[in-house]
């Protein structure tokens, strides 16, 4: 798109502040999630932009604040982080300022290459966007319209140039967050205010996840270990089965997926800048009501899922399946 470096630019949109009577109104499912999706697109030699609402700001720079390296540039102190964060007002409060520089952004602008949400509200038939419980976080004045980044001139099937790619990813767990408008009707016939709170912008690839974070977690494994393949048979491509022994399935889990200790510390920041349950709403380093072993099980699995994965000498990667 334009930038000195060549990366291609991935704009990840979260923040849901349903705890709409808390200051801030962060929950703690979502910045995990983004987080672990940027370190996946960097570790795979993209750029990052983390955009979400003024109101979830505080959380979401102290979920910024000491990930670690791979979220600079340690080769040349002069170019530009890897990873940066943008916050906008809700659409009443937002400036002629604001729109520019968030339609900078937008896909149909080509501000990025691909969008991807996790856990980040979406706007419903009447372009409002709901709690679970039906709360409509706009009338609180919390909502920035970020799936404008997304909006097109024309559909996916109307534009030529766009056709079959993928542009944006959806990752969510309710049915009210951006992209599980590829859902809809399930959403509006199976959960509960469904018809109500069911976010209508679609994605073009929808993960549906248990808790948002772990869907991130998901997609930075999977990530890991295409790149390991397409790395694989790029070695057998070129009959160099020596070199493709020694691609490194442990290297890319590492670069594209969070350790536990990172999640930890990650969400005990989160918890300092004020970040609670979206479920409890306690002040505590739980996720949609569950405890934090729960999510660092699940971390634990798809990890252990990602390493197992092996290639046989044509190339081919063995299944692993997720029990």
């Amino acid at each position: 798109n334009g930038d000195d470096d060549n990366r291609a630019h991935v704009v990840v949109l979260s923040g849901f502040p349903c705890r709409v009577n808390d200051d801030p109104p962060t929950e703690t499912d979502g910045p995990p999630g983004a987080l672990a999706i940027a370190r996946a697109a960097v570790g795979l030699g993209h750029r990052v932009t983390i955009v979400t609402d003024t109101c979830n700001e505080k959380v979401f720079r102290a979920a910024c604040r000491d990930v670690g390296m791979w979220a600079t540039t340690s080769d040349d102190s002069s170019s530009s982080p890897l990873m940066t964060l943008e916050a906008y007002p809700s659409e009443e409060s937002m400036t002629e300022e604001d729109r520019i520089k968030m339609n900078r952004l937008a896909l149909r602008n080509k501000g990025c290459d691909l969008v991807i949400a996790c856990e980040r509200a979406g706007p419903a038939q009447d372009g409002r966007c709901y709690t679970m419980g039906g709360i409509d976080m706009n009338a609180k004045d919390l909502i920035a319209p970020l799936h404008q980044i997304v909006m097109d001139e024309k559909s996916a099937t109307e534009n030529e140039e766009t056709q079959g790619l993928v542009r944006f990813i959806g990752v969510g767990d309710g049915g009210n967050e951006m992209g599980m408008g590829k859902v809809l009707e399930s959403v509006r016939t199976h959960i509960k205010n469904g018809s109500k709170i069911a976010a209508v912008t679609p994605a073009d690839c929808l993960i549906a996840a248990s808790v948002s974070n772990w869907g991130g977690y998901a997609l930075g494994a999977a990530a890991a270990v295409v790149r390991y393949d397409d790395q694989v048979r790029g070695c057998y491509h070129q009959k160099d089965s020596e070199k493709a022994a020694a691609v490194d399935l442990r290297g890319w889990v590492e670069r594209c997926v969070p350790t536990e200790q990172d999640e930890i510390e990650l969400l005990d920041r989160c918890v300092q800048a004020g970040c609670r349950d979206g479920v409890s709403g306690k002040m505590e380093s739980t996720v949609d009501g569950m405890p934090l072993e729960t999510s660092l099980n699940c971390l634990r699995e798809i990890r252990s899922a990602a390493l197992s994965m092996e290639t046989e000498e044509e190339g081919e990667i063995i299944a692993c399946t997720f029990e």
